[in-house]
Protein backbone atom coordinates (compact mmCIF):
# COMPACT_ATOMS: atom_id res chain seq x y z
CA UNK A 1 0.00 0.00 0.00
CA UNK A 2 1.52 3.16 -1.03
CA UNK A 3 2.80 5.48 2.05
CA UNK A 4 0.83 8.65 3.01
CA UNK A 5 3.60 10.19 3.99
CA UNK A 6 5.65 10.10 0.52
CA UNK A 7 2.28 11.59 -0.86
CA UNK A 8 2.89 14.32 1.16
CA UNK A 9 6.51 14.59 0.67
CA UNK A 10 5.09 14.90 -2.83
CA UNK A 11 2.77 17.12 -2.17
CA UNK A 12 5.60 19.22 -0.90
CA UNK A 13 8.32 19.09 -3.26
CA UNK A 14 5.68 19.42 -6.27
CA UNK A 15 2.76 21.67 -4.75
CA UNK A 16 4.34 25.08 -6.28
CA UNK A 17 4.80 23.41 -9.67
CA UNK A 18 1.43 22.53 -10.15
CA UNK A 19 -0.13 25.26 -8.67
CA UNK A 20 2.09 27.62 -11.44
CA UNK A 21 1.31 25.43 -14.38
CA UNK A 22 -2.72 24.85 -13.05
CA UNK A 23 -2.51 28.97 -12.41
CA UNK A 24 -1.78 29.11 -16.18
CA UNK A 25 -3.97 26.70 -17.16
CA UNK A 26 -6.98 28.30 -15.94
CA UNK A 27 -5.51 31.71 -17.46
CA UNK A 28 -4.79 33.18 -13.93
CA UNK A 29 -7.81 32.47 -11.52
CA UNK A 30 -5.55 31.89 -8.92
CA UNK A 31 -8.73 31.11 -6.61
CA UNK A 32 -9.60 27.90 -9.05
CA UNK A 33 -6.45 27.26 -9.17
CA UNK A 34 -5.61 27.06 -5.59
CA UNK A 35 -9.18 24.79 -5.23
CA UNK A 36 -8.90 22.06 -8.02
CA UNK A 37 -4.77 21.77 -7.12
CA UNK A 38 -6.08 20.80 -3.88
CA UNK A 39 -9.00 18.30 -5.22
CA UNK A 40 -6.01 16.95 -7.00
CA UNK A 41 -3.83 15.87 -4.30
CA UNK A 42 -6.78 14.55 -2.32
CA UNK A 43 -7.85 12.56 -5.18
CA UNK A 44 -3.87 10.97 -4.96
CA UNK A 45 -4.81 10.43 -1.35
CA UNK A 46 -7.47 8.49 -2.32
CA UNK A 47 -5.85 6.66 -5.61
CA UNK A 48 -2.93 6.26 -4.90
CA UNK A 49 -2.70 3.86 -2.28
CA UNK A 50 -4.90 1.45 -4.12
CA UNK A 51 -3.71 1.86 -7.94
CA UNK A 52 0.28 2.86 -7.57
CA UNK A 53 2.04 6.02 -8.06
CA UNK A 54 1.78 6.69 -11.53
CA UNK A 55 4.96 6.81 -13.38
CA UNK A 56 5.10 10.74 -13.68
CA UNK A 57 3.38 11.88 -10.68
CA UNK A 58 3.90 15.32 -11.44
CA UNK A 59 1.88 14.95 -14.78
CA UNK A 60 -0.70 13.01 -13.26
CA UNK A 61 -1.61 15.61 -10.41
CA UNK A 62 -1.23 18.59 -13.36
CA UNK A 63 -3.65 16.93 -15.92
CA UNK A 64 -6.32 15.50 -13.54
CA UNK A 65 -6.17 19.44 -11.82
CA UNK A 66 -6.77 21.06 -15.24
CA UNK A 67 -9.40 18.25 -15.83
CA UNK A 68 -11.11 19.53 -12.39
CA UNK A 69 -10.77 23.25 -13.69
CA UNK A 70 -12.22 22.39 -17.25
CA UNK A 71 -15.07 20.55 -15.17
CA UNK A 72 -15.34 23.52 -12.71
CA UNK A 73 -15.41 26.39 -15.31
CA UNK A 74 -18.45 24.40 -17.23
CA UNK A 75 -20.04 24.03 -13.82
CA UNK A 76 -19.90 28.02 -13.27
CA UNK A 77 -21.28 28.30 -17.00
CA UNK A 78 -24.00 25.97 -16.79
CA UNK A 79 -24.71 28.31 -14.05
CA UNK A 80 -25.13 31.23 -15.73
CA UNK A 81 -27.36 29.68 -18.14
CA UNK A 82 -24.75 29.65 -20.84
CA UNK A 83 -24.28 26.45 -23.22
CA UNK A 84 -21.36 24.23 -22.19
CA UNK A 85 -19.94 24.42 -25.25
CA UNK A 86 -18.85 28.03 -24.93
CA UNK A 87 -16.45 26.51 -22.91
CA UNK A 88 -14.38 25.58 -26.17
CA UNK A 89 -14.88 29.45 -26.86
CA UNK A 90 -14.17 30.99 -24.21
CA UNK A 91 -10.79 28.89 -23.95
CA UNK A 92 -9.55 29.93 -27.43
CA UNK A 93 -9.92 33.66 -26.58
CA UNK A 94 -6.68 33.09 -24.16
CA UNK A 95 -3.61 31.26 -24.32
CA UNK A 96 -4.03 27.56 -25.33
CA UNK A 97 -3.57 25.33 -22.75
CA UNK A 98 -2.06 21.90 -24.10
CA UNK A 99 -3.65 18.44 -23.16
CA UNK A 100 -1.14 16.59 -20.76
CA UNK A 101 -1.45 13.11 -19.93
CA UNK A 102 1.53 11.16 -17.32
CA UNK A 103 4.23 11.52 -19.73
CA UNK A 104 3.88 15.03 -20.41
CA UNK A 105 6.06 17.58 -18.86
CA UNK A 106 4.40 20.95 -17.74
CA UNK A 107 6.43 24.57 -19.46
CA UNK A 108 9.54 24.71 -17.60
CA UNK A 109 9.09 28.69 -16.70
CA UNK A 110 5.52 28.39 -15.03
CA UNK A 111 6.76 28.59 -11.51
CA UNK A 112 9.05 31.60 -12.65
CA UNK A 113 6.12 33.13 -14.24
CA UNK A 114 4.04 33.14 -10.55
CA UNK A 115 7.10 34.56 -8.68
CA UNK A 116 6.99 37.41 -11.37
CA UNK A 117 3.23 37.86 -11.06
CA UNK A 118 3.50 37.40 -7.10
CA UNK A 119 6.42 40.40 -7.04
CA UNK A 120 4.31 42.52 -9.91
CA UNK A 121 5.40 46.39 -8.98
CA UNK A 122 1.84 47.05 -9.88
CA UNK A 123 0.86 45.12 -6.15
CA UNK A 124 1.94 46.77 -3.04
CA UNK A 125 4.44 45.31 -0.94
CA UNK A 126 2.47 43.63 1.59
CA UNK A 127 0.25 42.18 -1.38
CA UNK A 128 3.51 40.92 -3.00
CA UNK A 129 4.49 39.39 0.55
CA UNK A 130 1.76 37.55 1.27
CA UNK A 131 0.95 36.34 -2.22
CA UNK A 132 4.11 35.09 -2.92
CA UNK A 133 4.14 32.83 0.83
CA UNK A 134 0.10 32.11 -0.03
CA UNK A 135 1.12 30.56 -3.62
CA UNK A 136 4.80 29.84 -3.62
CA UNK A 137 5.19 29.35 0.20
CA UNK A 138 2.20 27.42 0.41
CA UNK A 139 1.34 28.88 3.83
CA UNK A 140 -1.99 29.03 5.04
CA UNK A 141 -4.06 32.36 5.34
CA UNK A 142 -3.88 31.51 9.03
CA UNK A 143 -0.10 30.47 9.18
CA UNK A 144 1.02 33.81 6.93
CA UNK A 145 -1.26 36.23 8.93
CA UNK A 146 0.26 34.96 12.40
CA UNK A 147 3.52 34.98 11.07
CA UNK A 148 3.16 39.11 10.30
CA UNK A 149 1.03 39.74 13.83
CA UNK A 150 -2.09 40.70 11.19
CA UNK A 151 -5.59 39.74 11.64
CA UNK A 152 -6.81 36.46 9.35
CA UNK A 153 -8.95 38.43 7.70
CA UNK A 154 -6.77 41.62 7.20
CA UNK A 155 -4.47 39.09 5.10
CA UNK A 156 -7.81 37.04 3.49
CA UNK A 157 -8.17 40.92 2.37
CA UNK A 158 -4.67 41.80 1.10
CA UNK A 159 -5.02 38.29 -0.91
CA UNK A 160 -8.27 39.10 -2.14
CA UNK A 161 -6.86 42.76 -3.63
CA UNK A 162 -3.88 41.39 -5.17
CA UNK A 163 -5.98 38.72 -6.78
CA UNK A 164 -8.45 41.45 -8.09
CA UNK A 165 -5.47 44.00 -8.52
CA UNK A 166 -4.08 40.87 -10.88
CA UNK A 167 -7.10 40.72 -13.13
CA UNK A 168 -8.37 44.25 -13.53
CA UNK A 169 -4.77 45.84 -14.12
CA UNK A 170 -4.17 42.45 -16.52
CA UNK A 171 -0.81 41.93 -15.35
CA UNK A 172 0.28 39.20 -17.68
CA UNK A 173 1.18 35.97 -16.12
CA UNK A 174 4.65 35.38 -18.27
CA UNK A 175 8.30 35.78 -17.79
CA UNK A 176 8.92 39.72 -18.35
CA UNK A 177 10.91 40.86 -21.48
CA UNK A 178 14.88 40.58 -21.28
CA UNK A 179 14.98 44.54 -20.73
CA UNK A 180 12.78 44.34 -17.98
CA UNK A 181 13.59 41.20 -16.44
CA UNK A 182 17.08 42.36 -14.36
CA UNK A 183 14.54 44.89 -12.84
CA UNK A 184 11.82 42.74 -11.83
CA UNK A 185 14.11 39.63 -10.95
CA UNK A 186 15.81 42.33 -8.38
CA UNK A 187 12.28 43.02 -7.26
CA UNK A 188 11.48 39.65 -6.70
CA UNK A 189 14.55 38.98 -4.83
CA UNK A 190 13.88 41.76 -2.44
CA UNK A 191 10.41 40.17 -1.47
CA UNK A 192 12.14 37.25 -0.87
CA UNK A 193 14.41 38.66 1.60
CA UNK A 194 12.09 40.73 3.32
CA UNK A 195 10.18 37.72 4.22
CA UNK A 196 13.55 36.56 5.61
CA UNK A 197 14.32 39.23 7.52
CA UNK A 198 11.42 39.30 9.13
CA UNK A 199 12.62 35.45 10.13
CA UNK A 200 15.83 36.06 11.10
CA UNK A 201 15.14 38.96 13.13
CA UNK A 202 11.58 39.36 13.87
CA UNK A 203 10.61 43.48 14.17
CA UNK A 204 7.72 42.79 16.66
CA UNK A 205 5.84 40.23 19.16
CA UNK A 206 7.56 37.80 21.67
CA UNK A 207 10.05 35.83 19.19
CA UNK A 208 12.98 36.79 17.67
CA UNK A 209 13.65 34.25 15.38
CA UNK A 210 10.79 32.63 13.41
CA UNK A 211 12.31 29.81 11.60
CA UNK A 212 9.50 28.53 9.49
CA UNK A 213 9.30 32.14 7.45
CA UNK A 214 13.51 31.90 7.08
CA UNK A 215 12.76 28.09 5.89
CA UNK A 216 10.30 29.21 3.57
CA UNK A 217 12.39 32.22 2.09
CA UNK A 218 15.10 29.85 1.96
CA UNK A 219 12.88 27.39 -0.26
CA UNK A 220 11.90 30.01 -2.01
CA UNK A 221 15.12 31.40 -3.20
CA UNK A 222 16.44 28.16 -4.36
CA UNK A 223 13.42 27.74 -6.42
CA UNK A 224 14.66 31.14 -7.68
CA UNK A 225 18.25 29.96 -8.17
CA UNK A 226 17.16 27.05 -9.99
CA UNK A 227 15.05 28.84 -12.45
CA UNK A 228 17.41 31.36 -12.89
CA UNK A 229 20.81 30.46 -12.34
CA UNK A 230 21.65 34.42 -11.85
CA UNK A 231 24.81 34.86 -9.76
CA UNK A 232 22.75 37.45 -7.72
CA UNK A 233 20.29 34.69 -7.06
CA UNK A 234 23.39 32.49 -5.65
CA UNK A 235 24.57 35.80 -3.60
CA UNK A 236 21.23 35.50 -2.09
CA UNK A 237 20.62 31.81 -1.19
CA UNK A 238 24.01 31.97 0.30
CA UNK A 239 23.31 35.26 2.30
CA UNK A 240 20.72 33.46 4.07
CA UNK A 241 22.13 29.98 4.46
CA UNK A 242 24.51 32.15 6.50
CA UNK A 243 22.87 33.80 8.40
CA UNK A 244 20.20 31.21 9.18
CA UNK A 245 23.17 28.64 10.14
CA UNK A 246 23.14 30.61 13.22
CA UNK A 247 19.59 30.13 14.58
CA UNK A 248 20.59 28.03 17.02
CA UNK A 249 23.16 30.73 19.07
CA UNK A 250 21.27 33.65 18.42
CA UNK A 251 18.68 33.31 21.16
CA UNK A 252 19.36 31.81 24.78
CA UNK A 253 17.09 28.78 26.59
CA UNK A 254 15.09 32.11 27.58
CA UNK A 255 14.47 33.15 24.23
CA UNK A 256 16.85 36.18 24.68
CA UNK A 257 19.23 38.04 22.29
CA UNK A 258 22.81 36.38 22.36
CA UNK A 259 25.20 38.50 20.34
CA UNK A 260 27.09 37.61 17.68
CA UNK A 261 30.72 37.87 19.19
CA UNK A 262 29.15 35.73 22.56
CA UNK A 263 27.50 32.67 20.38
CA UNK A 264 28.66 29.03 20.62
CA UNK A 265 29.70 28.59 17.42
CA UNK A 266 29.80 24.98 17.82
CA UNK A 267 26.06 25.13 17.48
CA UNK A 268 26.15 26.67 14.05
CA UNK A 269 25.15 24.29 10.98
CA UNK A 270 27.82 23.95 9.49
CA UNK A 271 26.61 22.01 6.36
CA UNK A 272 24.83 25.45 5.58
CA UNK A 273 27.83 27.30 5.91
CA UNK A 274 29.54 25.04 3.67
CA UNK A 275 26.93 25.04 0.81
CA UNK A 276 26.83 28.63 1.26
CA UNK A 277 30.72 29.16 0.79
CA UNK A 278 30.67 27.10 -2.43
CA UNK A 279 28.19 29.75 -3.64
CA UNK A 280 30.06 33.37 -2.66
CA UNK A 281 32.82 32.73 -5.12
CA UNK A 282 30.13 32.15 -8.02
CA UNK A 283 27.71 35.11 -7.13
CA UNK A 284 30.72 37.36 -6.56
CA UNK A 285 32.33 36.47 -10.05
CA UNK A 286 29.29 37.04 -11.19
CA UNK A 287 29.50 41.15 -10.42
CA UNK A 288 29.35 41.09 -6.70
CA UNK A 289 26.10 42.32 -6.55
CA UNK A 290 24.25 43.16 -3.02
CA UNK A 291 23.73 40.61 -1.78
CA UNK A 292 26.65 38.95 -3.03
CA UNK A 293 28.53 41.18 -0.97
CA UNK A 294 26.43 40.71 1.96
CA UNK A 295 27.37 37.00 1.67
CA UNK A 296 30.83 37.43 1.69
CA UNK A 297 30.93 39.68 4.53
CA UNK A 298 28.46 36.50 6.26
CA UNK A 299 31.05 34.45 5.05
CA UNK A 300 34.02 36.43 6.78
CA UNK A 301 31.71 35.90 9.85
CA UNK A 302 31.03 32.19 9.00
CA UNK A 303 34.58 31.49 8.45
CA UNK A 304 36.35 33.10 11.79
CA UNK A 305 37.01 30.48 14.75
CA UNK A 306 36.10 32.75 16.98
CA UNK A 307 35.14 36.03 17.54
CA UNK A 308 38.22 37.76 17.91
CA UNK A 309 39.77 36.50 14.78
CA UNK A 310 36.88 37.87 12.53
CA UNK A 311 38.90 39.81 10.04
CA UNK A 312 36.89 43.61 10.58
CA UNK A 313 38.85 45.52 7.96
CA UNK A 314 38.30 43.68 5.55
CA UNK A 315 34.58 43.38 6.42
CA UNK A 316 34.41 47.10 6.76
CA UNK A 317 35.79 47.42 3.09
CA UNK A 318 32.82 45.22 1.70
CA UNK A 319 30.67 47.12 2.98
CA UNK A 320 31.97 50.35 1.74
CA UNK A 321 31.74 48.43 -0.98
CA UNK A 322 28.29 47.81 -1.14
CA UNK A 323 27.55 51.59 0.14
CA UNK A 324 29.23 52.97 -2.84
CA UNK A 325 27.31 50.44 -4.93
CA UNK A 326 23.68 51.22 -2.99
CA UNK A 327 23.67 54.15 -0.82
CA UNK A 328 21.36 53.03 2.32
CA UNK A 329 21.50 55.04 5.48
CA UNK A 330 20.77 51.10 6.86
CA UNK A 331 24.16 49.85 5.15
CA UNK A 332 26.46 52.73 6.48
CA UNK A 333 25.26 52.25 9.57
CA UNK A 334 26.06 48.73 9.19
CA UNK A 335 29.69 49.92 8.10
CA UNK A 336 30.02 52.00 10.93
CA UNK A 337 29.81 49.00 13.09
CA UNK A 338 32.41 47.31 11.46
CA UNK A 339 34.90 50.36 11.30
CA UNK A 340 34.08 50.59 15.06
CA UNK A 341 35.44 46.89 15.36
CA UNK A 342 38.52 47.67 13.22
CA UNK A 343 39.31 50.89 14.29
CA UNK A 344 37.57 52.33 17.41
CA UNK A 345 34.63 53.05 18.30
CA UNK A 346 35.48 56.67 18.28
CA UNK A 347 35.72 56.28 14.83
CA UNK A 348 32.35 54.33 14.09
CA UNK A 349 30.90 57.04 16.17
CA UNK A 350 31.77 59.61 13.49
CA UNK A 351 30.47 57.66 11.17
CA UNK A 352 26.81 57.04 13.05
CA UNK A 353 26.44 61.11 13.43
CA UNK A 354 25.58 62.29 10.25
CA UNK A 355 22.59 59.33 9.93
CA UNK A 356 20.41 60.48 12.59
CA UNK A 357 18.48 62.54 10.64
CA UNK A 358 17.58 59.77 8.39
CA UNK A 359 17.24 56.71 10.89
CA UNK A 360 15.67 58.94 13.95
CA UNK A 361 12.94 56.10 14.17
CA UNK A 362 15.08 53.59 13.71
CA UNK A 363 15.99 51.41 17.33
CA UNK A 364 19.00 49.78 16.20
CA UNK A 365 20.56 53.09 15.24
CA UNK A 366 20.27 54.41 18.70
CA UNK A 367 21.35 51.02 20.13
CA UNK A 368 24.55 50.69 17.82
CA UNK A 369 25.37 54.80 19.40
CA UNK A 370 24.32 53.50 23.05
CA UNK A 371 27.07 50.92 22.65
CA UNK A 372 29.70 53.30 21.05
CA UNK A 373 29.11 55.36 23.92
CA UNK A 374 29.23 52.56 26.76
CA UNK A 375 32.54 51.16 25.12
CA UNK A 376 34.22 54.95 25.52
CA UNK A 377 32.76 55.46 28.86
CA UNK A 378 30.50 58.16 28.16
CA UNK A 379 27.72 56.40 30.16
CA UNK A 380 24.92 59.58 30.77
CA UNK A 381 25.19 60.05 26.66
CA UNK A 382 24.40 55.93 26.58
CA UNK A 383 21.62 55.73 29.15
CA UNK A 384 20.22 58.62 26.60
CA UNK A 385 20.43 56.28 23.37
CA UNK A 386 19.43 53.09 25.27
CA UNK A 387 16.21 55.01 26.50
CA UNK A 388 15.73 56.55 22.18
CA UNK A 389 16.29 52.87 20.72
CA UNK A 390 13.36 51.36 23.75
CA UNK A 391 10.96 53.83 22.91
CA UNK A 392 11.28 52.75 19.62
CA UNK A 393 11.86 48.87 19.49
CA UNK A 394 9.10 46.37 18.73
CA UNK A 395 10.91 42.99 19.05
CA UNK A 396 10.61 41.46 23.06
CA UNK A 397 13.82 39.81 23.16
CA UNK A 398 15.46 42.90 21.89
CA UNK A 399 13.70 44.69 24.52
CA UNK A 400 15.07 42.84 27.04
CA UNK A 401 18.28 42.79 25.68
CA UNK A 402 18.41 47.22 25.77
CA UNK A 403 16.63 46.86 29.16
CA UNK A 404 19.30 45.31 30.24
CA UNK A 405 22.05 47.28 28.78
CA UNK A 406 20.65 50.02 30.64
CA UNK A 407 20.55 48.51 34.06
CA UNK A 408 24.33 47.83 33.68
CA UNK A 409 25.37 51.11 33.70
CA UNK A 410 23.89 52.34 37.14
Amino acid sequence: MQSVALIEAVFRAERARVLATTIRATHGDFDLAEEVVQDAFAAAMSRWPTEGTPKEPLAWLITVARNKAIDAIRRRIKLRGILASEVDSAEQAHEPVPVLDEDTAPMPDDRLRLIYTCCHPALSRDAQIALTLRTLGGLTTEEIARAFLVSPTTLAQRLVRAKTKITQAKIPYRVPESDDLPERTAAAMSVLYLIFNEGYAATVGDAWVRRDLCREAIQLARLLLELTRLPEAQGLLALMLLHDSRRDARTDAHGDVVLLEHQDRSRWDRSQIDEALLLVPLALRGGAGPYALQAAIAALHASAAQSDATDWPQIAALFGELLRRESSPVIALNRAVAVAMSHGPEAGLQLLQPLQSQLQDYHLWHAARADLLRRLNRNDEAIDSYRAALARVGSEPERRFLEKRLRELF
